[in-house]
């Protein structure tokens, strides 16, 4: 098996969003106003795309929104592989926190990367989310 994490297109990134998160909605609703300016990242699975996360840096902080993997890939560690080399970018790029809008029922998900749930949370389109965060200060920049 051949994995490989590069930078894509948001448009390569909406496919997967659209499939994977919100497959009941117009194709306009997983875009956002902002995709213009993040970082979009793809981990290949054997030359096919199977999970996107979508990076947006402000002021030394990363907000990491859209993260995707394909329901039949779930479970075979891809999602985990794609957020650490996104935490190691962050690292890299020097951001002293990334922090997410995460769904309510993957809050241990993101637990096991050292990401805390910061107390707030609200409700989109009849899903909970709880924002969570981890700093990134005085970690050395770390290969990827």
């Amino acid at each position: 098996m051949n994995i490989i994490i590069t930078n894509i297109h948001k448009e390569e990134a909406w496919e997967i969003r659209h499939k994977v998160m919100w497959p009941d909605k117009e194709f306009e609703f997983i875009k956002l106003d902002n995709d213009e300016s993040g970082i979009h990242y793809g981990l290949y699975k054997d030359n096919q795309i199977v999970s996107v996360l979508s990076l947006f840096v402000t002021n030394n902080e990363g907000q990491f929104r859209k993260f995707a993997t394909l329901s039949e890939e779930q479970g075979n560690g891809f999602g985990s592989v794609l957020l650490n080399y996104v935490i190691k970018e962050g690292v890299n790029l020097g951001l002293k926190r990334i922090w997410c809008n995460a769904r309510e029922q993957k809050v241990g998900f993101y637990q096991k990367f050292g990401m805390q749930a910061t107390g707030e949370g609200f409700m989109k389109a009849g899903k909970a989310y709880i924002i969570m965060e981890m700093t990134l200060n005085n970690v050395k920049s770390i290969p990827l």
